[in-house]
């Protein structure tokens, strides 16, 4: 019934979990990465996909051609965060210069050791875990850590399992990655977040690291983003689909901190409940993510 992105899995199971107190309708949630779960979603195979992004113009016709329509509902911010192992006591900050240097396409079989990173960090071995390309993680973070989409270096181990780049960076005091902040958070006794310095001080001086403040102002940027679910207008005729779905918004304050993430503010899951409870079909952020600034209140409210 559930599917899609590794970042919002922990919030559907607890979603799922909550919906069980009351109800004993079958609910499966799996994980098929953003994109992945779009191909699914778009074939009439899921009736909630849970999306690191907003929906693309390709997953928009993929859709219109299945015949699926869908209400778009964002349900929590995340922040994608560059994590090490706990021993990494040198790549504590990151500038997006020193970001693209050690991720972007052009450092495949070239930057291997952190010292061409920076010269003054360790002459040691760079290993990269980070999400595959089925991934909105990866999608969202080469686009605005890296300034052009999907031009991530290809010497990389990938998964679309959050889980797995965290597993692996646990186990090796050479590796760098990034996941959705749920899953540092859940971690951070044995991994370190890397503070990001964005070079634009109108969103702090410095390096900013993430946190649920930093987040949830903006502060921390560019890996700031919302979170979305997308249900199926059909499905939501059945009764559970229907129910199910606004729990992600009417019990959102408390089961995304639940979840480790970071609640919206009210009025965003006010228009969200509105939305789906008119069934109002369509994408708002696929272009409202173009305009630098725009909250999601005022995304839903246009």
């Amino acid at each position: 019934m559930i599917d899609g992105s590794s970042t919002v899995f922990p919030l559907s199971e607890v979603v799922a979990e909550a919906f069980h107190q009351s109800s004993r309708a079958p609910i499966s949630v799996d994980e098929s990465g953003t994109g992945g779960g779009f191909r699914i979603f778009c074939e009439g195979d899921s009736a909630i996909h849970g999306a690191s992004r907003p929906i693309t113009a390709e997953e928009m016709e993929r859709c219109r051609a299945g015949g699926v329509e869908y209400v778009e509902l964002p349900v929590a911010y995340d922040g994608i965060v560059v994590v090490v192992h706990e021993s990494n006591s040198w790549a504590s900050s990151m500038t997006l210069a020193d970001l693209r240097r050690l991720f972007g396409a052009d450092a495949t079989e070239q930057v291997t050791r952190w010292r061409q990173v920076r010269a003054e960090w360790p002459d040691r071995e760079l290993h990269v875990y980070a999400p595959g390309s089925d991934s909105g993680t990866f999608d969202t973070f080469t686009e605005a850590a890296l300034g052009t989409p999907r031009s991530m270096r290809t010497d990389y181990d990938a998964s679309e399992d959050d889980d797995y780049i965290v597993r692996r960076i646990l186990r090796d005091p050479n590796g760098i990655g990034f996941v959705g902040y749920s899953y540092f958070a859940h971690n951070r006794a044995l991994l370190r977040a890397v503070a990001i310095d964005d070079g634009n001080e109108m969103n702090g001086v410095g390096a900013i690291a993430p946190g649920p403040a930093t987040i949830a102002d903006g502060s921390y940027q560019p890996l700031s983003r919302p979170l979305f679910v997308y249900v199926s207008r059909a499905a939501l005729d059945r009764r559970e689909v229907a129910q199910l779905t606004e729990l992600y918004l009417r019990e959102a304050r408390t089961l995304v901190p639940r979840a480790g993430m970071v609640t919206l503010r009210p009025r965003a899951y006010e228009l969200g409940l509105a939305r789906l409870r008119t069934m109002t079909t369509g994408s708002v952020f696929a272009y409202a993510q173009l305009r630098e600034g725009l909250t999601v209140e005022q995304a839903l409210e246009e």
